[in-house]
C-alpha cells in the first residue's frame, strides 16, 4: 500500500451517522444561542464542554454515567479557569502549567484506560484554552475568564441533560459506551517504568512546543503544542502515521475554511457550515483520521474566526504551526526509539 493510500485508508464499518446527528443537535444549540446574544467568543468553550463530556460517558447505569460526566465537567471548568487565566501571562508560567497538566494526564492511566482518555481530552482542551486569550486580545475581542468557565459548564450541562432525556426515552435501561473507539476499561493499572517515562517524555515535548510558541509570542501558536500532543503515540510508527494524517487533514481543513471564509459572507451561513462540519467529523471518526481531522480543523478554523474575522493568512499560520508541532512529536519519538534499540542491544548480550 502506498503512503498516501495508507493515510486515506477507509474503514467503512466505522461510519456512524446517528452519532453525527447527535453532534449536529448538540453543537447547534450553543452556537444559535450565543449568536443571538452576540457572544460567539464563548462558543468554543461551550462546544468543547459538550463534546468532551459526551466522549467521557463510560456507559452503564445513568447514575454511574452522570458521576463520571459530572467529574469531567468540574475538572474541565478548573482547567478552563487556569488556561484562560494564565494564557496571556508570562510564558514561563504557561510552560510550567502545560508540563504539569500533561504529566498528570499521562499518569491518569493508573485509574483505567477510559479515565486516561478523559485526561487526554482535558489535556487537549487546556492547550486550546491557554492559546485563545492572546488571540482574542490581539483581535480586540473582550473575553472574561469566568464567562468562559460558565460557557464550559453550560455546554457540559447541555450534554448531561441530553443524555438524561435519552435515558428516559429508552426506558431507563443500561446503555453501552456511546463511543466504541474509546476504551471503556476503568480497572486500575500499575504505573510501570515505561508508562511513567513516556508520560514524562510527552510532557517535556509538549512543554518545548509551548515554550517555542508562547516564548516567541506567536499568534495562533497554540496549534503547535496541540499538534505535538495529538501526534505523540507510544511508538514511532504510530506517531508518524498520525502525524501524516493530522498534517494532511489540517492542510485540507485550512484550505476548506479559507474557501468558506472567502466566499461566504453571511454569519448565519457560516454557523451552519460549522455545525455541519462538526457533524461530519462525528460520523467519520472511525472511518479515517485524516478525513476526520479535515472536518474538525475546518470547523474549528471557521468557528475561531467567527467572532473576530481575520485575514486568511491566519489559516496558513495554523497549518505551519501544526507542521512544526507534529515535527516535534515525530523527532521525539524517533529519538526515543533509538534509545530503546540501544538499550535492547546492550541487554541482549547480558541476557545471553
Amino acid at each position: 500500500m502506498s503512503p498516501i493510500a495508507k493515510v486515506f485508508e477507509l474503514n467503512r464499518k466505522g461510519l456512524n451517522v446517528p452519532r453525527g446527528l447527535v453532534v449536529l443537535v448538540v453543537m447547534a444549540v450553543p452556537i444559535i444561542v450565543l449568536s443571538v446574544i452576540g457572544k460567539e467568543q464563548y462558543w468554543v468553550s461551550a462546544s468543547f464542554g459538550a463534546l468532551f463530556v459526551g466522549l467521557s460517558d463510560p456507559g452503564g447505569q445513568f447514575g454511574h454515567r452522570a458521576s463520571h460526566m459530572g467529574l469531567m465537567a468540574v475538572m474541565g471548568a478548573l482547567l478552563t479557569a487556569v488556561g484562560f487565566g494564565i494564557g496571556d501571562r508570562a510564558w514561563e508560567l504557561v510552560v510550567l502549567a502545560a508540563f504539569v497538566v500533561t504529566l498528570l494526564g499521562g499518569l491518569a492511566v493508573k485509574f483505567g484506560l477510559h479515565r486516561f482518555v478523559a485526561g487526554a481530552l482535558l489535556n487537549a482542551w487546556f492547550l486550546v484554552a491557554i492559546g485563545l486569550p492572546a488571540g482574542y486580545k490581539l483581535a480586540g475581542v473582550t473575553s472574561h475568564t469566568w464567562a468562559q468557565v460558565l460557557a464550559w459548564l453550560a455546554g457540559s450541562a447541555l450534554w448531561i441533560a441530553f443524555a438524561f432525556i435519552m435515558w428516559l426515552a429508552r426506558g431507563r435501561t443500561t446503555r453501552p459506551e456511546p463511543v466504541p473507539e474509546i476504551p471503556g476499561a476503568i480497572s486500575p493499572r500499575k504505573l510501570t517504568r515505561p508508562i511513567i517515562l513516556f508520560a514524562v517524555i510527552r510532557a517535556l515535548a509538549v512543554s518545548v512546543a509551548v515554550g517555542i510558541a508562547f516564548g516567541l509570542h506567536l499568534p495562533n501558536a497554540y496549534w503547535m503544542p496541540l499538534a505535538t500532543f495529538i501526534a505523540l503515540k507510544s511508538s514511532f510508527e504510530q506517531s508518524a502515521l498520525v502525524a501524516e494524517q493530522r498534517l494532511i487533514g489540517a492542510i485540507i481543513g485550512a484550505a476548506l475554511a479559507a474557501l468558506f471564509l472567502l466566499t461566504v459572507k453571511d454569519k448565519h451561513a457560516l454557523e451552519v457550515i460549522i455545525v455541519v462540519l462538526a457533524a461530519i467529523g462525528g460520523s467519520i471518526r472511525g472511518v479515517n483520521y485524516a478525513l476526520y481531522t479535515t472536518a474538525i480543523a475546518g470547523c474549528v478554523l471557521v468557528a475561531i474566526d467567527l467572532p473576530h474575522p481575520s485575514n486568511l493568512g491566519a489559516e496558513g499560520q495554523r497549518v505551519l504551526y501544526t507542521f512544526c508541532g507534529v515535527g516535534i512529536a515525530v523527532l521525539v519519538m524517533l529519538l526515543v526509539n533509538q534509545l530503546q534499540k540501544r538499550a535492547t542491544n546492550k541487554a541482549a548480550p547480558q541476557a545471553a
